[in-house]
């Protein structure tokens, strides 16, 4: 299906379409062939309406707290041509229950640095609540690794990330796995992506 115009409520960030083929390829290695993605945090839209139409067997579900940024969603989903996005829904981790109840894999890209450290541990304990054994759970972003830094890049952003807010800031991959364990998780592999960031996959145990 040939692709829509881009309305204007369609918002662009450059990250995403400098980082969206490595992660294309990275998902490629974990996503089932067939089932719900969930993305949380969906922000502008262009990853899953990326996403969406290189995997067009699964069926896509976008979703963001941000109010705002739910007719950026759409727009990027309809321009997409793409049959195989569900509407996009608001979700806050922290808010009890979710509006999906299940999902055979979730992603969060460039999420947990955003945002507080209760937000990392309320998005896997409610991971943990609508993935079935064996589920994939993906994070992408910059990591910390055994409390150090990877790069000085990241070291570099963190400082930026923390002067916006105290509460953000570049997690460390021990911790997040730690939590992760304690809810039913197990950590599956981690990959090396540009720019000094990670791909991290958690599964659901049985």
């Amino acid at each position: 299906m040939p692709k829509k115009p881009l309305p204007a409520a369609g918002l662009h960030y450059p990250a995403t379409r400098r980082n969206r083929e490595p992660i294309r390829a990275a998902l490629a290695r974990v996503l089932p062939p067939s089932g719900i993605v969930l993305e949380i945090a969906s922000g502008s839209g262009e990853h899953v309406a990326f996403f969406a139409r290189h995997f067009p067997k699964l069926v896509w579900q976008p979703s963001d707290r941000d109010p705002t940024l739910i007719a950026s969603i759409h727009a990027h989903a309809a321009a997409s041509g793409a049959a195989n996005i569900l509407p996009p829904v608001l979700l806050d981790v922290q808010n009890d229950p979710w509006p999906v109840t299940a999902a055979d894999a979730l992603i969060a890209i460039n999420m947990i640095h955003v945002a507080p450290w209760g937000t990392s541990v309320a998005l896997i304990a409610g991971a943990t609540t609508v993935m079935a054994a064996g589920a994939p759970l993906f994070l992408y972003g910059p990591f910390k690794r055994g409390g150090r830094h990877t790069a000085p890049s990241n070291e570099t952003f963190d400082r930026a990330l923390q002067e916006q807010d105290p509460s953000w800031g570049v997690r460390d991959l021990d911790d997040v796995a730690t939590i992760a364990v304690s809810h039913g998780f197990a950590l599956d592999e981690i990959i090396d992506m540009p720019a000094n960031n990670l791909s991290v996959v958690l599964r659901k145990r049985p």
